[in-house]
């Protein structure tokens, strides 16, 4: 099935990611707290109220400029690495839409890769690493089979971190101890998608 998305599309894909976040916080701490710094869940969640209040505040006109708009709010609000982090995410996301008032399932495909693209240059990781593109990286590439598609490999990829042994991260210092544990930026990256699929199904029916 193909889509034809607007700027409210995005609107509702970000609230619908706060919300989850919100719900999700507590966790996402408890993961961060195991193998990071115990803040995953409460800096996200500052965040995204943040991004909450700008996009109801004056909401921005194309689904390009909704996402630059979110990124620029995670990058300014959220401490540590995930703020810059989720902000490369989706205002690398948001440039790759452009001006367009309405975008394909394709084209945001296409921006999302360069999104994911841009976090894995920032970061200096790759797949296997135990970070956040354990998640991403798997939903882009299922992307083209579905929203629901991308949400299950997304939510796959994080559990699929338990094993691993972090090389990026403040989790790398940890070493072989960080095995055994799921990365907690894979599994809010997974709400992200999660959020977007959710969106999709209720605003389009799948």
């Amino acid at each position: 099935m193909r889509h034809v998305l607007d700027a409210e599309f995005f609107r509702r894909w970000m609230l619908t990611a706060a919300a989850a976040v919100d719900r999700e916080a507590d966790r996402l701490t408890e993961l961060d707290s195991a193998i990071g710094d115990a803040d995953h869940g409460a800096n996200l969640k500052r965040g995204f109220t943040a991004v909450r209040a700008a996009l109801e505040d004056a909401p921005p006109e194309t689904p390009g400029a909704v996402l630059v708009l979110a990124g620029r709010q995670l990058i300014s609000k959220v401490g540590g690495a995930s703020g810059p982090l989720y902000g490369t995410l989706l205002r690398g996301t948001g440039k790759a839409l452009g001006d367009g008032a309405e975008v394909t399932d394709a084209a945001l495909g296409a921006a999302l890769e360069e999104g994911v693209g841009a976090v894995a240059k920032l970061g200096g990781a790759a797949p296997g690493d135990k970070t956040m593109l354990d998640a991403l990286v798997p939903a882009v590439a299922a992307l083209g089979d579905g929203y629901a598609a991308a949400r299950g490999a997304a939510e796959k990829g994080a559990e699929d971190t338990i094993p691993l042994r972090a090389r990026k991260g403040r989790a790398s210092y940890l070493g072989e101890r960080s095995i055994g544990h799921q990365d907690p930026g894979a599994t809010s990256s997974a709400l992200l998608v999660g959020a977007l699929a959710e969106t999709a199904e209720a605003v389009t029916g799948g």
